[in-house]
């Protein structure tokens, strides 16, 4: 029989629960849910039950659960403050880490992570789910294929109502902000579609009297330049209707994918060129599944991720630039850096779709 990567939950929240929990089943062909892991007790009966795993560990139990042989890899699901704490303790222990994004808060800090992965020759892989997502392969297939002429501007809204007044989204101890949350998901699809990084950023917020906003942006427009006068254009909100949206315009057609970042959302690809507009949809499908089975084939076959801690790295350094460009006024100017590997079709996988599982103590984002 065919090895099974045995995995660890770490943070049992509504992402987890909502999406990477039920993705194992999808992923079975190599995959295998093996522990959970959580500070709250109620959350490790009941999913465990739920799930029939066995291995239950709380926080203060995390590095027994990484040094007990138990598992191989860990997805770390919690706040975005805890990662390279939890990446780290992984490594040193010889188990392969899966994080969700951001990476981390600091290029300090995802730069540490990648450093611990190399020591210990574990696999490091960023959770951008997107980059496996047939719906944005399919654009960044169109534009190589020079079907729109020359890529130049890319433009993009992001926007939700976060109704939930304890969600760390709206806590800044907790790196939350619009800008971590889903300001990542446009400077990703930005870099993937120019297959480009940028040169410099501009940035400006406003926010509102509500209450929810007494620690976080409600939301902030960036400018993002690259090379071969091309320009991304990115506006993001916590206090807006739902929106997730880009468009690409070449020089001699565009391209808009609607419900661009959503996870659990049909997303329609429109094409319009001078002679004829195509559209194309995609039903939804689990995002997260092709994620585990693509991270547990690198790790059995020993090859690099694509979304790498690398990748996580350079959002980072372009969310750093942005928030200087918020303090200052200022555009700000970020170093080149010459990256090598991309999404390509070669990581396209569909998985279907599964129903929304019954979630213990954890509200999403709008309640």
């Amino acid at each position: 029989m065919k090895r099974k990567i045995r995995y660890a939950v770490v943070g049992l929240g509504h992402i987890a629960q909502a999406a990477v929990l039920p993705a194992f089943k999808q992923a079975k062909v190599n995959s295998e849910l093996t522990a959970l892991i959580s500070g709250d007790a109620t959350k490790l009966r009941v999913l465990g039950k739920q799930y029939k795993v066995e291995n239950l560990f709380d926080y203060s139990e995390y590095e027994k659960c990484m040094a007990s042989g138990l598992v191989d890899a860990v997805y770390i699901a919690t706040p975005n403050t805890m990662h390279r704490q939890f990446a780290e303790i992984a490594a040193k222990h010889g188990v392969h880490v899966l994080t969700e994004k951001p990476m981390a808060p600091r290029q300090q800090d995802c730069l540490s992570m990648i450093q611990a992965a190399r020591l210990n020759k574990i696999k490091l892989m960023v959770a951008y789910r997107l980059h496996f997502d047939p719906a944005n392969l399919a654009v960044i297939e169109t534009i190589n294929k020079g079907q729109i002429g020359d890529a130049r501007i890319f433009n993009s809204t992001f926007t939700m109502q976060v109704a939930d007044l304890n969600n760390i989204r709206l806590q800044k101890k907790m790196a939350g902000g619009p800008l971590y949350d889903i300001g990542i998901y446009c400077i990703n699809a930005a870099r993937y579609i120019f297959q480009d990084e940028p040169v410099e950023v501009s940035a400006t917020r406003a926010t509102s009297n509500d209450p929810r906003f007494k620690e976080v942006e409600e939301m902030i427009a960036v400018t993002m330049r690259f090379t071969k006068a091309r320009l991304a254009t990115f506006a993001i909100s916590f206090g807006a209707a739902d929106s997730s949206m880009y468009e690409v315009l070449g020089t001699a057609g565009q391209i808009r994918l609607q419900n661009s970042y959503e996870m659990n959302q049909t997303m329609t690809l429109t094409t319009k060129t001078d002679s004829r507009e195509r559209k194309k949809v995609f039903k939804k499908h689990d995002q997260f599944a092709p994620e585990l089975q693509y991270f547990s084939d690198c790790i059995l076959k020993n090859k690099e991720p694509e979304p790498s801690g690398e990748e996580g790295l350079l959002d980072i350094k372009i969310i750093e630039a942005i928030y200087r460009s918020l303090r200052t006024g200022q555009i700000t100017k970020i170093d080149y850096y010459h990256k090598t590997t991309r999404p390509t079709q070669k990581l396209r996988m569909q998985k279907p779709a599964h129903g929304m599982p019954r979630i213990v103590n954890a509200n999403g984002p709008q309640g």
